[in-house]
């Protein structure tokens, strides 16, 4: 593809995953009184199933079996994919769990780090309007640690997988819905054999869910693949500087959901640190449109 098609399709893929990570919350919240433990096997086992049947239709049952007989790649893929099940578990249970302001911590540290791996493991160079959004992500990030008065343990985790994620993706090159089953159907058979013992023991999700909350738990597949999907997408397209920043939107989205929905605590300092990171978040997306007009112009 060419540098103006594969820059477009990067942001496209980076945009959309940021978005509905950010509205994301409101799915979860309606699938209480299922444990999250419970959601978080399900999760597991239906992304598995949702991007085998996709992968299988596009590129048919050979493709996959070769990517199987590369164990080198398939090491890779077991390590990816442990630490995307721990970012998404420690996701799914914290918002469930009234941390969803943590979570969007936790989102707005992860760019961060993206950036800095992006500097340092792939030599990308910052240019200025990067340079001062990051500044500003990094003093709105400040105010909003001193701001919640304790160490955020719960966004650390969630920041830091994620990023560690995102460099690990920059590095596997494959399409983005056959890198999710490879990422997944690891796991799959612990987490059908757990769904399995739970839901005949009285302890899953029919024990405790209405009709509504089943159906929607069985389009976990689809809810979570989708944004991963794009945001593969978006790793194997854009600059990790790039990808890093426009990850804003999901905890900016979360942040909002979180208060004004569900009522988290949000005072004057939050405000303030929440205005510091969206001025960031305008130098930058000036410097991305002056990069577009450079791209074109190739």
């Amino acid at each position: 593809m060419e540098p103006k098609s594969n820059y477009r399709l990067g942001m496209i893929g980076a945009l959309g995953s940021s978005t509905l990570w950010g509205l994301l919350p409101i799915y979860w919240k309606q699938l209480d009184p299922i444990p999250s433990s419970v959601i978080i096997f399900y999760r597991i086992f239906l992304v598995g199933l949702v991007t085998f049947v996709i992968s299988y239709f596009r590129f048919g049952g050979n493709e996959i079996y070769k990517k199987f007989k590369d164990k080198k790649l398939m090491g890779k893929y077991i390590i990816v994919g442990l630490i995307i099940t721990m970012n998404w578990s420690i996701y799914i249970w914290a918002v469930n769990a009234g941390y969803i302001i943590q979570t969007s911590i936790g989102y707005f540290i992860e760019p961060l780090c993206v950036c800095l791996l992006g500097v340092i493991f792939f030599h990308e160079k910052l240019n200025k309007f990067s340079i001062i959004a990051i500044i500003f992500a990094s003093l709105g990030l400040g105010v909003l640690i001193v701001s919640y008065g304790d160490i955020p343990y719960i966004a650390f985790a969630i920041g830091i997988s994620f990023a560690v994620y995102a460099a690990l993706k920059k590095k596997i090159r494959m399409e983005a819905v056959m890198s999710l089953f490879f990422e997944t159907v690891f796991l799959m058979p612990i987490s059908l054999v757990v769904i399995l013992y739970l839901e005949f023991t009285g302890k899953g999700a029919f024990a405790v869910g209405n009709t509504y909350q089943i159906f929607m738990l069985f389009l976990v597949g689809i809810a979570t693949a989708l944004p991963l999907g794009l945001f593969g997408v978006g790793a194997n397209n854009l600059p990790m500087v790039t990808l890093g920043i426009t990850s804003y939107i999901s905890p900016s989205l979360a942040l909002i959901l979180g208060v004004a929905v569900y009522g988290e605590p949000f005072d004057s300092t939050s405000f303030i640190a929440f205005s510091i990171l969206w001025i960031g978040l305008v130098f930058f997306t000036f410097g991305e449109y002056k990069k577009s007009k450079e791209i074109k112009n190739l």
